[in-house]
C-alpha cells in the first residue's frame, strides 16, 4: 500500500502542473495589430522626408538666441 502511495503523489503533482499550465495559458490572444500599428506609425515618422519641415518664422528671436545685456 505505500509503494501505491508513492506512485499517486507524483500523479497528482502532474495533474496539479497541468490544470495550473492550462489556467495560466488561457484567453491569450495573438493578435499584433495594435503593436503592428504603432510601429508602423514610428517608422512614418522616422523616415527622412515623410513629416512636413518644419517652419520657421525668420526675425523672430526666443530667448536662447537673446544676448546677455
Amino acid at each position: 500500500m505505500a509503494a501505491l502511495a508513492w506512485l499517486v503523489i507524483p500523479l497528482f503533482g502532474v495533474l496539479v502542473a497541468v490544470v495550473w499550465a492550462r489556467w495560466a495559458a488561457r484567453g491569450r490572444t495573438h493578435a499584433d495589430g495594435a503593436s503592428l500599428a504603432g510601429y508602423e506609425r514610428f517608422r512614418t515618422a522616422m523616415q527622412p522626408g515623410e513629416r512636413p519641415p518644419l517652419k520657421v518664422n525668420k526675425g523672430e528671436t526666443d530667448e536662447t538666441d537673446a544676448e546677455p545685456v
